[in-house]
């Protein structure tokens, strides 16, 4: 009679040695998704310009490190954008980042910035809050009007009756130089854009919105977001090449002249410019 564990007790033991193996056996995400982009024929710039998630960050994960991802909401959005990108279905990647990273996290309002074709204008309801310290600016000046209308009418009745004000009292008369007239912006602009180049100025007036731009070579010069009243001046001998993720909020001059197009609120738009524009190429 032999003392020792039976075959039943290995077993547990042996279960955990397949799982292991079978975790090893699988690829990981990074290496999944570079594989799939290889097969596809795709460069890592290919793959940023068409999903706007930035070349250090596909980079990273095709690594396996999603620290630069901001988090795990925003490293399962970028794990979705690079595998539809790449003609893989991103479910499988998504339950493996949850199996290796703790799970599904809970749902967060954050709208992530890694979907162009999803970039909605924001609505704008109405500034309750501005509009009431307006009344109030102009009920308080209409006061102030109304009781300096009051004094002025007091001293002309004095100097009907005959009264004589004195010397204290008389007003002095300034002469005010005229101020010098400030050159309109686009006057400005007109005379600083150089004739042997091309000269193109982004302005977020309305909303902020992603930018992406490059040279005549195809070298990024600009890959961001611009704030709203934020504005960029991009230059280049020739050719100048724009990507616009909410065109709608974007104010743009070429050469110094302003680009008049209807631009619509969400929508991305691909423009060249060369030196004899304005015209989109």
């Amino acid at each position: 009679m032999s003392i020792g564990n039976s075959p039943e007790d290995e077993r547990p033991f042996e279960n955990e040695h397949v799982e292991a193996d079978r975790e090893e056996a699988r690829p990981s995400i990074g290496r999944v998704l570079q594989q799939a982009r290889i097969a596809a024929g795709l460069t890592v710039d290919d793959v940023s310009s068409a999903t706007r998630v930035r070349m250090n960050i596909v980079h990273a994960i095709e690594a396996d490190d999603f620290s630069a991802c901001g988090g795990d909401v925003y490293a399962r959005g970028h794990i979705r954008t690079l595998a539809k990108a790449v003609h893989l279905d991103p479910e499988p990647l998504l339950a493996q980042y949850g199996d290796e990273h703790g799970g599904r996290p809970a749902p967060t309002p954050a709208a992530p910035l890694f979907e162009a074709e999803r970039i909605r204008p924001e609505r704008r309801g109405p500034n309750w809050t501005a509009a009431m310290v307006a009344a109030i600016v102009a009920v308080i000046g209409f006061v102030g009007f109304t009781m300096f209308q009051g004094d002025d009418s007091g001293n002309e009745a004095n100097v009907a009756e005959g009264s004589t004000p004195s010397d204290s009292a008389s007003p002095t008369t300034k002469t005010k130089k005229p101020s010098d007239p400030k050159p309109e912006a686009s006057d400005s602009a007109i005379a600083a854009a150089p004739q042997d180049k091309v000269t193109v100025r982004v302005a977020a007036a309305d909303g902020r919105s992603w930018i992406a731009a490059k040279d005549h070579n195809g070298r990024m010069i600009f890959d961001g977001v611009l704030q709203q009243g934020d504005t960029k001046t991009f230059q280049d001998s020739s050719k100048v090449h724009l990507v616009l993720g909410d065109a709608g909020a974007i104010d743009l001059f070429v050469n110094g002249k302003k680009i008049e197009e209807n631009f619509q609120p969400g929508s991305v738009e691909r423009l060249t410019y060369t030196k004899g524009d304005p015209e989109a190429g």
